[in-house]
C-alpha cells in the first residue's frame, strides 16, 4: 500500500520491540516500526497516515469505513477529507500518545482503503511545528498559550500544543541570554517533521533550491539549513531521540547547547 518501501534510516533491522498488550502504554516509534505498519507514519505522538482516493465519493466511502471501524472499536481517529485524499490522524488522547490501541484500528483502515483502492502517500505525511528561541520559557509560554486561546495546564512546560490539531504547536527552544538586553539574533524558526525515509530527499530539495546547510551534526535526528539570506530551519524525524527520562542525554549533549553557536536545533 505504501508508496515507499524499505527500512527507516537510523533504525536498526535488529529492533524486536513486541509492544504490550496494555491499551494504556505509550509505545515508542520502534515500537510503531515493529508492528510493519507500511502505510503509517509516527508524527510526535500521533499516528498519521494519508489515502490517495482520486474522488470524492471514494473518500467519502473511506471515511465511512474509518467510521465504522473506529465506532467498532471505540476508539475515534481525527479524518480529514480532501476531494483527492484523506488524512487520518490516530492519538490515544486519555494517555497522550500511541498506544496499541491505534495500532489495532490502523491495520483496520488500511484494510478498508485497500479494498476501495486507495493508495497511501507516506512523502505526503508531515508536521509543522513553530520553534522560538528563549533563554526563559516560563516567562513566556503563558503568555502565547492565552494568544492562542490554548491551556497551559498539560504538563508540557517547554510548549504549547492545540489538542484539536488545528495550530502548530509552539515549543520553546532554549537559547542564551541576548547580552545587554538586545534582541535575539534570530527569534523563530520553522521545525517541519517528516517521515524519517523521506527526511534527506527534503533535505536535498531545499539545498538545491538555494539554501545552505548549517548542521547535518545531529542527523536523522535533525538537519539545520539556512534559506540564501541565512533565516535557519530545520528539518526533523523522531529516529534518534530519547523515550524515557532514562535514556535522555547528559545536559552536555542536549539540543540546547548547540544554541551556544546560534543553530536552532529541534525538540
Amino acid at each position: 500500500m505504501s508508496d515507499q518501501t524499505g527500512s527507516t534510516p537510523g533504525v536498526s533491522s535488529e529492533t524486536t520491540v513486541n509492544p504490550t498488550d496494555d491499551p494504556r502504554k505509550t509505545l515508542t516509534g520502534h515500537d510503531v516500526e515493529a508492528a510493519l505498519l507500511s502505510d503509517w507514519r509516527v508524527m510526535f505522538d500521533t499516528l498519521q497516515a494519508r489515502f490517495a482516493t482520486g474522488d470524492f465519493a471514494t473518500g467519502l466511502r473511506l471515511v465511512n469505513a474509518i467510521g465504522e471501524a473506529a465506532e467498532a472499536a471505540n476508539h475515534h481517529p481525527d479524518v480529514d477529507l480532501r476531494y483527492p485524499w484523506v488524512h487520518v490522524r490516530l492519538s490515544s488522547h486519555d494517555v497522550g500518545g500511541i498506544t496499541i490501541r491505534d495500532l489495532d484500528l490502523a491495520r483496520e483502515i488500511t484494510a478498508a482503503a485497500g479494498r476501495l483502492g486507495a493508495e497511501a502517500q507516506t512523502s505526503a505525511v508531515q508536521v509543522l511545528e513553530l520553534a522560538l528561541d528563549t533563554h526563559d520559557a516560563a516567562e513566556i509560554r503563558p503568555f502565547w498559550a492565552a494568544l492562542l486561546g490554548l491551556s497551559v495546564d498539560d504538563g508540557r512546560p517547554d510548549e504549547v500544543v492545540d489538542t484539536a490539531g488545528h495550530l502548530p504547536a509552539i515549543w520553546f527552544q532554549e537559547s542564551v541570554r541576548p547580552e545587554g538586553g538586545a534582541a535575539p539574533s534570530q527569534t523563530w524558526h520553522l521545525d517541519v517533521r517528516v517521515p524519517p525515509e523521506h527526511a534527506e530527499a527534503r533535505v536535498r530539495a531545499a539545498l538545491e533550491a538555494g539554501g545552505t546547510m548549517v548542521s547535518d551534526d545531529r542527523a536523522p535526528t535533525f538537519w539545520v539549513l539556512a534559506d540564501a539570506q541565512g533565516h535557519q530551519a530545520c528539518v526533523t524525524t523522531w529516529v534518534g531521540r530519547a523515550v524515557s527520562p532514562d535514556e535522555l542525554p547528559d545536559q552536555a549533549d542536549t539540543e540546547s547547547d548547540d544554541e551556544s553557536s546560534d543553530k536552532p536545533s529541534d525538540e
